[in-house]
């Protein structure tokens, strides 16, 4: 029996950098919206849920067909609740073999590439057991300081060109991919060994605040080609 793929869209009312900031305007649409409207696309997901305090965004996941799990306030105010609650409280009112947190916030993840991670979860975590669970990652190699100096080069002759210099990884948080059970065990979204799937600079842009969003809006009809050709966008 194949193994069914929850995606979960998590969103609430609140939101400290920018108002209102997970229904906020993008592409004709708004970010809730375009989300839903990008995991549909992914063949592979069985059921997406938006979970959110939001009566005006569970709406919204509702008129578009959305399945919707209504989060009582202490699991929305980053106060009462701690994050690892939230998420195994998430992930215990729902069904599914497997998770997939995918936040409207990170908008320029697109559906080929949820495919994508997909295939390589089934690939290489589930089916290997290397790994625990995955992870989107934005690969990078730049000059590092901390409050004594370089951490991660050295000065003078023995400086060396960036792209010689140890590979690091932010977390981009736009896609993550465990088995539900475990989730709720780890009370988090993924375990201490995840696969890292990377993402380049535009489908890794996570927007917290104006600045992000307008970039997110700035790169979103960017070609394709241009992307993979271009070392800027790497």
């Amino acid at each position: 029996m194949k193994s069914k793929v929850t995606a979960i869209i998590p969103v609430r009312a609140g939101s400290r950098r920018l108002k209102n900031k997970n229904i906020s305007p993008f592409a004709g649409t708004n970010l809730l919206l375009f989300k839903i409207n990008q995991l549909k696309r992914v063949r592979d997901i069985d059921t997406i849920v938006v979970s959110s305090d939001s009566d005006k965004m569970l709406k919204f996941a509702k008129d578009s067909g959305m399945a919707t799990h209504k989060r009582a306030p202490e699991y929305c105010d980053e106060k009462t609740k701690s994050f690892g609650e939230v998420v195994r409280h998430i992930a215990e009112s729902v069904e599914g073999d497997h998770i997939l947190w995918a936040p409207c916030t990170a908008p320029l993840v697109f559906p080929k590439l949820y495919s994508k991670a997909i295939k390589d979860y089934f690939e290489i975590v589930v089916n290997k057991s290397e790994y625990d669970s995955l992870i989107s990652v934005q690969p990078f190699q730049r000059y590092m300081w901390d409050d004594k100096g370089p951490i991660n080069y050295e000065l003078g002759l023995k400086h060396v060109p960036s792209q010689e210099l140890p590979k690091y990884y932010f977390i981009t948080d736009g896609i993550l991919l465990a088995p539900r059970e475990k989730m709720i065990e780890w009370s988090y979204f993924h375990g201490t060994n995840p696969y890292k799937f990377e993402m380049e600079k535009r489908a890794s842009c996570d927007i917290d605040d104006r600045l992000d969003i307008e970039i997110a809006r700035a790169w979103l009809d960017l070609d394709e080609k241009v992307i993979d050709e271009d070392p800027y966008f790497t």
